[in-house]
């Protein structure tokens, strides 16, 4: 009987590319967004006073600080910690070392639980919806149009969207698993091929054959003259 792990297992993914090469590119893909966000926030860090001017200028917190400093730290470490977790994922498809996946694939399973959460926190509240578009900025497009829609179709809408986000992210979460499964599997082949060539196992006769095989002469002794 195959196993659900089994059925879905797949050495191919999008774009019929092998699971390492699209681990590989997810990886430096993640990568890239956070080095920009990265950058962003160690502008912010080297220039507050203006960082909040264009914060301000724009419109999206008039009254709020939302980013202090602290937060801003904060926000730095966890992108330098993302640049690395990335970059293990990385290195470890393309020197085939299944350990240093786990820990991308772990931030994939937590990064879709929190989007499943708010799929629920949608579907419990659905008031919540409205209460978020009126915190938006006056000058939002089609703000006005938005929050004159049903409330109903909001939220349909809404999960609609996140249901397309949480499909494309289990995709992921699948092709990457699929490739620790196929750099874990390749080492363990790699393992049981070396066991089963060792010179000894192989010059080895079977038992039947050494019985069988009449004892040789002893070499002749030469006396002493």
């Amino acid at each position: 009987m195959i196993s659900p792990w089994d059925r879905w297992y797949s050495t191919s993914c999008c774009l019929c590319c092998h699971v390492r090469t699209g681990t590989i590119i997810l990886g430096i893909w993640y990568m890239l967004i956070n080095a920009v966000v990265l950058l962003i926030l160690l502008s912010a860090l080297n220039d507050p006073i203006q960082y909040r001017y264009h914060l301000t200028s724009s419109e999206l917190g008039t009254d709020i600080d939302v980013m202090d400093d602290a937060n801003i730290c904060i926000a730095t470490a966890i992108s330098l910690l993302m640049i690395l977790i990335c970059g293990m994922a990385t290195y470890g498809a393309y020197k085939q070392h299944a350990a240093w996946i786990i820990p991308f694939f772990c931030y994939q399973i937590f990064d879709f639980a929190l989007n499943t959460l708010v799929a629920i926190s949608v579907v419990v509240y659905p008031n919540t919806v409205q209460d978020y578009l009126q915190q938006l900025p006056g000058t939002f497009p089609y703000k006005e149009d938005i929050m004159s829609t049903n409330n109903m179709c909001l939220v349909f809408a809404v999960l609609l969207f996140i249901g397309c986000i949480l499909s494309f992210k289990a995709y992921l979460i699948g092709c990457v698993w699929n490739c620790y499964r196929y750099v874990s599997g390749r080492g363990t082949t790699e393992v049981l091929v070396y066991v089963t060539t060792n010179d000894t196992t192989v010059l080895l006769p079977p038992y039947e054959e050494a019985v069988a095989i009449p004892p040789k002469d002893p070499p002749p002794q030469y006396m002493e003259a």
